[in-house]
């Protein structure tokens, strides 16, 4: 079945699914954004709001289309509120269980030609749509973070996934102006694949005392030139979330070189996630990031 994008449901309010509302809104999708949070929900449309006001101030989005994608923005308080949506991207926590139980309760509610996709950075796109009523109009369309800013998407098909999928799924990517990257389904496909064993690696250094935070920050951005030191971006990405896709990675390869750092448990068992939680490898707390250890 045949299906033109117009309304894109997106699943999750936090820092990517309202990433990913902004640029469908800008591209000129109708978005209904749905979250369990009533709060979570009113705030990441004010999010976007705020987002393309610096926009426009910098002179990068005019006042008219700012206006524009802020009336196709729509909060969607129930899942049912996506049954006429095209395509539905969840954007929930990287926790299979939890994913599982959305598409149980989303998709008797959605139409037969509706695309489901999932912003999964690590978990089998295969596994996932199995789940579903509709493997073959699944597939895995990974964004990365911050998404306005940031120009990659990862495609990843899935054993089931039909062709068509495929194509209606690249025809929204281009129109919201991004470069796919076609990735095979395996365990944290190639960004995070590269990406987190880095940062995991990164943290057994501190852990075994090689650097201290600063340092290995110091270390890399200076060293090989990264943007970012690795343990500032596990910071920035959440360490809960760094953890979980080092744990796909150690379950679904069963290689040794992917076990998590003892040390990475440790600050997620401490409620010490990175910046959401105010606390990780710095401390966010003060006016100035300040390291914990």
């Amino acid at each position: 079945m045949a299906v033109e994008i117009k309304k894109v449901g997106v699943i999750g309010a936090g820092q990517m699914g309202t990433g990913i509302a902004n640029v469908c809104a800008v591209a000129g999708y109708e978005v209904y954004v749905h979250d369990v949070s009533a709060e979570r929900l009113n705030a990441s449309l004010e999010d976007v709001a705020a987002n393309l006001d610096r926009q426009v101030s910098k002179g990068q989005l005019t006042q008219d289309l700012r206006d524009a994608a802020v009336a196709r923005l729509h909060t969607a308080p129930a899942l049912e509120d996506l049954s006429d949506c095209d395509m539905v991207i969840e954007a929930a926590s990287e926790n299979e269980q939890i994913k599982r139980k959305i598409y149980s309760q989303l998709c008797p509610s959605l139409k037969p030609e509706a695309i489901l996709a999932t912003n999964t950075s690590s978990i089998s796109i295969t596994r996932l749509a199995s789940s579903t009523d509709r493997p073959e109009r699944f597939i895995g369309v990974h964004f990365m973070n911050p998404v306005p800013k940031m120009e990659l998407v990862e495609l990843v098909r899935g054993i089931a996934t039909e062709d068509e999928t495929f194509e209606t799924s690249k025809i929204l990517v281009d129109r919201i102006g991004k470069t796919i990257a076609v990735a095979e389904d395996f365990p944290a496909f190639m960004v995070n694949r590269i990406l987190l064993p880095m940062i995991n690696e990164a943290i057994y250094t501190l852990y075994e005392g090689v650097g201290s935070v600063e340092a290995i920050d110091t270390a890399m951005r200076l060293g090989a030139n990264h943007p970012m030191g690795p343990l500032q971006l596990a910071d920035f990405i959440g360490l809960d979330t760094c953890l979980s896709i080092m744990q796909v990675l150690y379950e679904g390869l069963a290689d040794s070189k992917y076990r998590p750092c003892p040390l990475l448990v440790k600050y997620v068992e401490a409620g010490w996630l990175g910046r959401k939680t105010q606390r990780g490898f710095y401390d966010y707390r003060g006016e100035t990031p300040i390291p914990t250890r």
